[in-house]
């Protein structure tokens, strides 16, 4: 079966299995190794290391960003396209989007690099806490031209019908991932050098492998001879815009927790904060996974007037998001000390006893962060990028902003609460949105359905 096939005729649900699972399956198999990176860290060098990656981390979130608002960006209007039957348009859009990451790459890159020292001064690290997160940073900022065309040619893979490729390149991309990383860490004894470099081989194969059948011309997209034009990037930096946005006002707002927590609580502080970003880099992924290979489905039914499949694809999306949400809210909420251990281990006294009380406040983010998720997944998905922008960049900072001024006389306290609070927000906005937008996308489903 095509891709075109697959997205316009295969029933709904059926839709949801066969697009979703494979894309939770990756995405999750993506941050397990994210998770072992920092499980290896603490375990294996200890606790500076650890604060120090979680220090640099959201600069290497930063790195991939712009790489993710083009390749995201891009594959709204490929889907849309190839819906239409445009098929060299959707090649064209193809060719010039993996051409503008590969230069992205080298320019973000080389600034990182030359900036990674000074970055973590101003972060208030000194010492070999300092030392540590800039040689974390820079070993991503180096092998950055490749690494980032990793995720964007995970949605070109979906666009194109391979979902289990994309799903079994993200698993092996982990697994060489979490393998190098142990032999450099446990066996060889290497510094958190060698973490950052286990990543950057693992991305580089995977990336290597995703765009050889493009390259062979095997898929539905091909590589042509770019036409680039100011109304084709405008139209990839609106799509993309809203996890543009997102990657970096959550990374400003990572960067900005980090200061607040250096001062507040020292590396410590970093630490229990880092623990929470792992587990949220372990749920979020899952969710993301599932509404995000989504969208070339949604995408094709848009561009062939089928509006009635769009919704009821995106239901599905919904009711799979919150099960995940809610039953996570439960896990962590249960089981606040293993986490912890699971990262620093049971010496870390200080940290496991600031942990437990900040993990079982940060479960009650799963209790309304499945709604906003999904609905900036199906504004997204239907270009309504503006809408999407605003939940993006209102979970990712305005409202983290806003409750860190609100929460200060909290303490520690109030910063382990931004997040539950952000996410009760950021569904209020969803309902709003989708209140809005709901009598506009019911005229759209007239007479085009066939």
């Amino acid at each position: 079966m095509n891709s075109r096939a697959l997205f316009l005729h295969t029933p709904p649900l059926r839709l949801f299995f066969l697009a979703s699972l494979p894309g939770a399956v990756g995405m999750l198999a993506s941050a397990l190794y994210q998770t072992i990176d920092g499980v290896f860290v603490g375990r294996f060098l200890g606790e500076t290391p650890f604060a120090a990656l979680n220090l640099a981390m959201p600069f290497v979130i930063i790195n991939f960003a712009l790489a993710d608002l083009v390749g995201v960006g891009a594959s709204v209007p490929i889907s849309i396209c190839l819906g239409k039957k445009q098929d060299r348009e959707a090649n064209n859009i193809f060719t010039c989007a993996c051409l503008m990451i590969f230069g992205a790459g080298i320019v973000i890159g080389a600034l990182l690099y030359v900036l990674a020292p000074a970055l973590m001064e101003a972060m208030g690290a000194e010492g070999e806490f300092a030392r540590q997160a800039a040689q974390y940073l820079r070993v991503y900022a180096v092998c950055s031209p490749v690494t980032t065309i990793v995720f964007a040619a995970d949605n070109y893979l979906r666009i194109c019908g391979k979902l289990r490729t994309s799903m079994l390149l993200n698993i092996l991309m982990s697994v060489v991932i979490m393998a190098l990383e142990f032999v450099f860490l446990a066996v060889f004894h290497w510094g958190i050098w060698a973490a950052a470099l286990s990543g950057c081989i693992g991305m580089c194969l995977s990336a290597i492998l995703a765009m050889v059948p493009f390259f062979r011309g095997k898929l539905q997209l091909r590589f042509t001879r770019p036409r680039f034009s100011a109304a084709m990037l405008r139209q990839i930096v609106t799509c993309g815009s809203p996890n543009f946005l997102n990657n970096i006002a959550g990374r400003i707002t990572s960067i900005l927790m980090n200061w607040i927590l250096v001062r507040l609580g020292g590396e410590a502080a970093v630490s229990v904060y880092g623990i929470l970003m792992y587990v949220e880099g372990f749920i979020q992924p899952l969710l993301y996974g599932m509404c995000d290979s989504l969208q070339p489905a949604v995408g094709y039914n848009w561009g062939a007037g089928i509006f009635s499949r769009v919704r009821a694809i995106e239901k599905c999306c919904y009711v799979a998001s919150a099960v995940i949400s809610l039953l996570s809210a439960v896990v962590i909420f249960l089981l606040p000390s293993q986490i912890t251990v699971l990262f620093v281990g049971e010496s870390s006294g200080e940290i496991l006893e600031m942990a437990i009380p900040a993990v079982q406040l940060f479960a009650l983010t799963y209790l309304t962060r499945w709604f906003s998720f999904a609905t900036q997944s199906y504004m997204l998905a239907i270009e309504k990028s503006i809408s999407a922008a605003l939940i993006s960049v209102a979970t990712a900072l305005l409202f983290p902003v806003l409750l860190v001024a609100l929460l200060w006389p909290l303490g520690l306290t109030g910063i382990w609460l931004n997040f539950a609070g952000t996410s009760l927000l950021a569904g209020l906005l969803s309902l709003f949105v989708l209140a809005r937008k709901r009598r506009e996308l019911s005229r759209a489903d007239l007479p085009q359905e066939t």
